[in-house]
């Protein structure tokens, strides 16, 4: 006799049922919508790739590709499955060639590398392209924060780095959020320099630390040889005040990056946008250039970024394609959702008509009627059995359906049906014709 077992998802990984599922629809669905005015296409990204490609690209020591990605080696498909058990005096690895594949923990790898692949670069204009969907990193869950988790994301790959284009996505974006009701919002901005400047600074900056390297803690000593940008990402309260005595690098920019910078924000006033410009907001990778931003919501406590992006115009080329410039973003869904549900999010449309069906006779006549208003769009629950008719509005009720479709036999004899809007009890005995052309009218409003 098998063991009774209860299921539940793994830790860090959840269920969205109705009706939050539609808020996340609706989220996703207003994002397309936005993007594409901005003619941007949407991309279809496969949930695993090549693990060296994000080891290439987030690179290889960060805690993201040595710890948090959830990487296993798949068989070639022209070899039969490995037995089961593997022989235990031989490494896995031995025993059969294998590919090391990873599910994504971000989407900007695979975009570039399906640019590079699909030889994108050879189409006109500047290719722009949005993806929607789930990433996965085995980090430990806390507010707003999954293994598997979404976002929505964007970007735009070209010959041109011009500061209008990073103004464009920028406003793009916050078109975006403020659509969907996002609360207090703030924009944050910054240059991180060029190939040119910031490996300077960066050696500044290491010095800068080695003197105060007493007063950090273990993580920030490591980083000042690995990755110094780093230890600027510190969220710890005791090394806040040391890190405001380091050099910034808005002081250290070359004569193009500081030209680029001031432009960029020139073409935000432009646009009306408003921002703050952030010293700290730093990315550790050389083939970052330039311009950082990262946008906070209300409702997210300490860790409030909503959604961080940049320039990388040294990407593509890393992963094996020619010099193009690049800039995106990527938005967490989960955290947007989390800080739209404790604003005010909108009451989107339910159920829109219950049929309250009574008699053999009107049943074919409420299928049919059914069957024509889901063809005009509108949500409609039909009950698959006769029921009485006060158990029929109290169900229509708890679903909360906005009409009942009240069909009996003197429906069925008079070719009318009568329609109850259940909030006030306002009742209506309509044709057909009057029936749709009225329902149609109520959903597009």
């Amino acid at each position: 006799m098998t063991e009774k077992r209860q299921f539940r998802a793994i830790k860090g990984t959840r269920d969205i049922l109705p009706p939050d599922s539609a808020l996340w629809n609706w989220f996703e669905r207003t994002a397309r919508e936005v993007f594409e005015t901005y003619g941007f296409g949407d991309i279809r990204l496969p949930i695993f790739e090549e693990t060296d490609l994000f080891a290439r690209s987030i690179g290889s020591d960060t805690d993201v590709v040595g710890k948090e990605m959830y990487t296993f080696l798949d068989p070639p498909r022209d070899l039969d499955p490995l037995p089961r058990p593997p022989e235990p005096t031989r490494p896995l690895s031995d025993l059969i060639p294998r590919e090391v594949i990873s599910l994504r923990p971000e989407a900007t790898a695979s975009v570039v590398r399906a640019y590079i692949e699909h030889g994108m670069h050879t189409l006109p204009g500047n290719v722009k392209l949005y993806y929607v969907g789930p990433m996965f990193r085995r980090e430990r869950p806390q507010k707003g924060r999954y293994r598997q988790f979404y976002q929505v994301g964007a970007e735009v790959l070209g010959q041109s780095d011009a500061p209008a284009i990073d103004a464009e996505v920028l406003e793009m974006l916050l078109v975006l959020f403020r659509r969907v009701g996002l609360t207090n919002i703030k924009l944050y901005v910054n240059s991180i320099g060029c190939k040119e400047c910031r490996p300077k600074y960066v050696e500044l900056l290491r010095s800068g630390l080695q003197r105060v390297k007493d007063k950090l803690g273990a993580d920030s000593q490591r980083r000042i040889e690995t990755n110094p940008l780093r230890v600027l990402d510190s969220k710890l309260p005791e090394e806040q005040a040391i890190i405001e005595t380091l050099p910034r690098i808005s002081d250290h920019l070359c004569g193009d990056c500081l030209a680029h910078f001031a432009k960029l924000k020139d073409e935000l006033k432009l646009r009306g946008i408003e921002y703050e410009e952030n010293w700290r907001l730093v990315r550790g990778l050389d083939y970052y250039t330039r311009t950082t931003f990262e946008v906070t919501a209300a409702g997210l406590g300490s860790q409030n970024a909503v959604c961080g992006g940049g320039r990388y115009d040294g990407l593509v080329e890393l992963l094996g394609g020619q010099p193009t410039k690049g800039i995106g973003f990527a938005i967490g869904t989960d955290r947007a959702m989390l800080s739209i549900q404790e604003g005010s999010a909108p009451k989107l449309p339910g159920l829109g008509v219950f049929v309250a069906w009574m008699g053999a006779k009107a049943y074919p006549a409420a299928v049919a009627i059914a069957r024509k208003l889901r063809e005009c769009g509108v949500a409609v629950e039909l009950p698959p059995e006769e029921m009485k008719f006060k158990k029929s509005l109290g169900l229509a009720d708890k679903l909360g359906a906005r009409y009942a479709l009240i069909i009996g036999e003197d429906e069925v004899a008079s070719g009318t049906y009568t329609l109850k809007r259940l909030s006030d009890g306002d009742q209506r005995k309509l044709s057909e014709n009057d029936l749709l052309e009225y329902l149609e009218s109520e959903r597009r409003s």
